[in-house]
């Protein structure tokens, strides 16, 4: 069976650096950092008081304000990216075939800050009637986003959702990319979306020592590659990427981003939360995902790491690149987009991919910020071009991006140029 060729016909986001591609892509590219002081919470008795949030968004322009108080704020904002990148696509929603488009869509929590809030209210009335309010359950869920995605616009394709911690989004993209070739749909709205940046999801992180606290200088935190990092900034946002069949894009006459060539997957199967110290398992799913797109590893000019600024995983994941790619892997650019983002968990991937798609279609390497020429990690490969601080232009012929999640769990996507 020969497979069915698959391209990016439209993005949505909304993330730390903006509420558009358009938006978030111009501050990625001019190195901008989205942390900041929380807002969403008093973080008075937190170890981490910052983190990088999404901003100046008013909801009720996409989402009426009687059925946005039914979503968690993951699936507003899931919902939001899928409109953006639906308008995108240029898709007439008349006329194209809605039993042959499906949403694959990913969360690594879901509604964490809807199960605090009802946890909580049922905790102050222990001894009472138990009142949970009726969307507890369907604002919760992880599928959810999903589900709301396909009811906005009578999507009856293959829907759910995949949830990898913060392996999500590229696992939900694989999925789609995969069910596109084999010929299962002719489109799937895919990507990912978290919101985690509540008192459970700061508290949770602090407990694990994952997050940092450079709570004096939020903006310089996220600091990948660099001897200084002291963990993760978290993140929250959304991003969403069109995926479809070639032909059914070009028969519509769909502007075309890239073309998605290849994935891969694989486990550490090491420990639930630390990568393998040797990069085993970032290894095997970038060598999976170069055989399945027919590349070698000369052939990549970009790889968006998964990069989340902390002690053990920069050091893994350069490692692995540098193992698998030998002598490839000083000619190719490396940056990690967590560095202005934060780490936005079951989002990250779909963003990132987004990152990835961007720098093949316009032949630029947005950044790795925040590092300094002092602060170099002996552990570390210097002689790898980690984009340090300012966006480089080259031709971008393929791009990987790298998502990494709690237990183990590793994903990775490929996009190249486009061409007949």
């Amino acid at each position: 069976m020969e497979l069915k060729r698959v391209v990016v016909t439209g993005l949505g986001a909304v993330t730390p650096l903006g509420n558009s591609p358009e938006e978030t892509w111009e501050n990625m590219l001019a190195g901008k950092s989205g942390a900041a002081p929380i807002t969403h919470f008093d973080t008075t008795n937190f170890k981490t008081k910052f983190a990088c949030e999404v901003k100046n968004l008013n909801v009720n322009d996409y989402i009426d304000r009687k059925e946005a108080r039914k979503l968690d704020r993951y699936t507003q904002l899931a919902l939001i990216s899928a409109i953006q990148a639906v308008n995108d696509s240029g898709m007439d929603l008349e006329k194209i075939n809605k039993d042959r488009v499906g949403v694959v869509y990913g969360v690594g929590i879901g509604g964490i800050k809807t199960f605090e809030d009802e946890v909580v209210y049922y905790g102050q009335h222990l001894g009472e009637e138990p009142k949970f309010n009726p969307f507890f359950i369907p604002k919760m869920i992880s599928d959810i986003a999903a589900g709301h995605i396909s009811i906005r616009y009578g999507f009856h394709g293959p829907n759910f959702a995949t949830t990898s911690a913060c392996a999500s989004s590229t696992n939900a993209i694989a999925t789609a990319f995969n069910l596109l070739r084999l010929g299962k749909a002719d489109v799937i709205v895919s990507g990912g979306a978290e919101a985690a940046i509540c008192g459970c999801g700061v508290g949770g992180f602090n407990a694990m020592h994952a997050l940092s606290t450079r709570n004096d200088d939020p903006e310089r935190a996220s600091r990948p590659f660099s001897a200084s990092r002291d963990g993760f900034v978290m993140g929250e946002g959304a991003g969403c990427i069109i995926l479809e069949e070639l032909e059914h894009a070009k028969a519509r006459g769909a502007k075309i981003y890239a073309e998605l060539v290849g994935e891969g997957e694989s486990a550490d199967a090491h420990h639930i939360t630390a990568s393998h110290p040797e990069g085993l398992g970032a290894n095997l799913v970038m060598k999976a995902a170069l055989e399945d797109a027919g590349l070698r590893p000369e052939d990549i000019d970009y790889i968006n790491v998964h990069g989340t600024s902390t002690p053990v995983g920069d050091v893994s994941e350069a490692k692995a690149i540098v193992d698998l790619f030998g002598e490839a892997a000083y000619k190719l650019n490396i940056s990690s987009t967590k560095s202005m983002t934060g780490h936005l968990l079951g989002a990250a991937g779909a963003v990132e991919a987004m990152a990835c798609i961007l720098a093949v279609k316009n032949d630029i390497i947005p950044p790795t910020i925040n590092h300094e020429d002092d602060d170099k990690d002996p552990a570390l490969d210097y002689n790898l071009n980690f984009t340090f601080n300012k966006a480089q232009k080259r031709e971008v012929r393929a791009a990987l991006s790298n998502t990494f999640g709690f237990g183990g769990h590793n994903a990775c996507v490929i996009f190249k140029k486009y061409a007949e």
